[in-house]
């Protein structure tokens, strides 16, 4: 029999989608081989990544015959392939649409607050810096309601909800959004990162 080929993830290093990739497939233990796409000199936009991903967008997962995109579409992928006890995609259904209810939120708040702050200020984005602060702590304000009340966000084990959150939380403060006042996200955060598994992303200094 042919000998099967090895998932593959096309990511951009200080790309937190493509780190909350990375994350689940460390987190489950499955071996891939990481390929650094440049997107400084535009390689995401060039035909053979748009044959990937033709909104020329990180992450990408190949797994064998199967090319993915879109960072929460490969968690979810990854959780029904290989998460065979389904730690982190609940079979339950009120706890599977909870989850789904915090991958909306990784999409929409946690892109356009922290997310967009930290492209201002690390890449120079041509974003409205200001707003997407507000919004960061306006998200944040949220998350330290719903994390003091249980360890993660939905109950008492991680979920792909956390995965998708943690790691544009985590970098928050490399967009100017400070953590200090949100003790709970702080120890929550501190929970993802002692996960057996755990793998973090490149700090980068924001640039004020």
């Amino acid at each position: 029999m042919p000998e099967a080929k090895p998932l593959r993830l096309y990511r951009f290093a200080l790309s937190g989608h493509s780190h909350r990739a990375e994350l689940m497939l460390s987190l489950l233990g499955l071996r891939a081989e990481l390929v650094n796409v440049d997107l400084r000199a535009g390689e995401h936009k060039q035909p053979a990544f748009l044959a990937k991903n033709s909104f020329g967008q990180v992450p990408v997962l190949e797994d064998g015959s199967l090319t993915l995109s879109d960072s929460n579409a490969i968690l979810v992928y990854l959780a029904e392939r290989y998460d065979e006890a389904r730690r982190y995609w609940p079979i339950d259904a009120v706890r599977r649409a909870q989850v789904q209810r915090w991958l909306s939120v990784a999409a929409g708040q946690l892109s356009a607050g922290p997310g967009a702050a930290r492209l201002v200020r690390v890449f120079n984005a041509p974003l409205d810096h200001a707003l997407a602060v507000r919004k960061a702590h306006d998200l944040f304000t949220v998350l330290e309601k719903e994390l003091t009340a249980q360890p993660f966000l939905v109950g008492e084990a991680p979920t792909l909800a956390d995965l998708a959150l943690y790691t544009y939380t985590a970098h928050a403060p490399e967009g100017d959004v400070s953590l200090e006042a949100y003790p709970a996200i702080r120890q929550w955060l501190s929970r993802i990162e002692a996960l057996p598994g755990f793998v973090p992303m490149l700090r980068t200094p924001a640039k004020s």
